[in-house]
């Protein structure tokens, strides 16, 4: 057993997993303060200065130019640090919680099942507003349960799951770059007419760095119940969504519990097609609840494979 013990202590990497999760639940980050924030604002900032060209290739050009500007120097200065750091252990663990957003997750989806649950349209809009990027004015409640349930696929797929992938790979600093290149394909998306072209490199980087976590998670969630189909639906619907990780995650959810995701969306006035995919039920709030519960449990049995196999092979080497 005391072997067993100094074993498990050596293994520093899942330590700071364990950590980094029990500090991010204890002393959860406000989004307002948080430093993904402050990043978004800058990003937006810079944008409204370079995003001028009305011509797409020049438009792709500064996005680019743009990316390598906010990443490149963030890099830099967060392997710098990784070396000066005094207790490795403690900048890794660092890290690790700002890229986390687990709880804020966890927060909105139970406050958001609430305001459904009393029809509460104008404080659903208030609540998921600042998550997404799409015009919320025009929502009905069947809207606000669609988003509201992409809402949570979209944020305990990234800001979780993914993080929690790119930190077994590559540490603290790993999981921190990949939260950031995701803010910029939030603040530059192309789904808003002005980010069309300028913010093309930020939305395939990300696509390209969390296809293999997405899809993974995806397989997570279809198995059990109904995973026969939930893996027929992926093959049939998922190549219409403009994303591939997302694309699995968002069918296997919508499968598994038999409802209707996608569809329209208005991003700045503008009207986007969008695919359905998923079942035919369209989300109420105790469709959203049950959304919610299934991937918290999907969570826990991802952190618990995760850190069996980080044991296995760090033990390994």
């Amino acid at each position: 057993m005391e072997g067993l013990f100094n074993d498990f202590y050596s293994n520093g990497a899942l330590l700071i997993l364990w950590a980094g999760l029990l500090v991010h639940r204890i002393l959860p980050l406000s989004r307002e303060f948080h430093p993904t924030t402050i990043w978004r604002k800058f990003a937006i900032q810079l944008s409204n200065k370079v995003n001028t060209s009305t011509v797409a290739s020049q438009a792709i050009l500064s996005g680019s130019l743009a990316w390598l500007l906010m990443m490149l120097p963030l890099f830099v200065v967060a392997i710098s640090l990784g070396n000066l750091a005094w207790y490795q252990e403690v900048f890794e663990l660092t890290l690790l919680v700002f890229a986390l957003d687990w709880r804020n997750t966890d927060r909105f989806g139970k406050d958001f099942v609430t305001t459904l649950a009393r029809e509460d349209k104008t404080h659903g809009k208030i609540l998921i507003q600042p998550l997404i990027n799409r015009s919320t004015a025009s929502l009905s409640m069947v809207g606000l349960g669609k988003a509201g349930s992409e809402t949570l696929i979209m944020s305990y797929g990234r800001n979780l799951v993914c993080v929690l992938f790119w930190y077994g790979l590559t540490g603290g600093v790993g999981a921190f770059l990949y939260r950031m290149a995701v803010e910029l394909s939030r603040a530059w998306s192309p789904s808003r007419k002005q980010y069309s072209s300028f913010g093309q490199m930020a939305t395939r980087t990300v696509a390209l760095i969390e296809l293999v976590p997405m899809r993974l998670f995806a397989l997570l969630i279809t198995s059990g119940q109904r995973a026969l189909a939930t893996i027929q639906l992926i093959k049939l619907q998922a190549s219409s969504w403009p994303l591939p990780g997302p694309a699995w995650l968002m069918v296997s959810v919508g499968a598994k519990l038999q409802l209707s995701l996608g569809g329209p969306a208005i991003y700045d006035r503008h009207k986007s097609i969008r695919t359905k995919v998923g079942g035919r039920i369209a989300p109420s709030a105790i469709h959203v609840a049950q959304v919610h519960q299934l991937l918290k449990q999907k969570c826990y049995l991802w952190v618990l494979a995760q850190s069996i196999i980080m044991g296995l092979v760090y033990q390994g080497l």
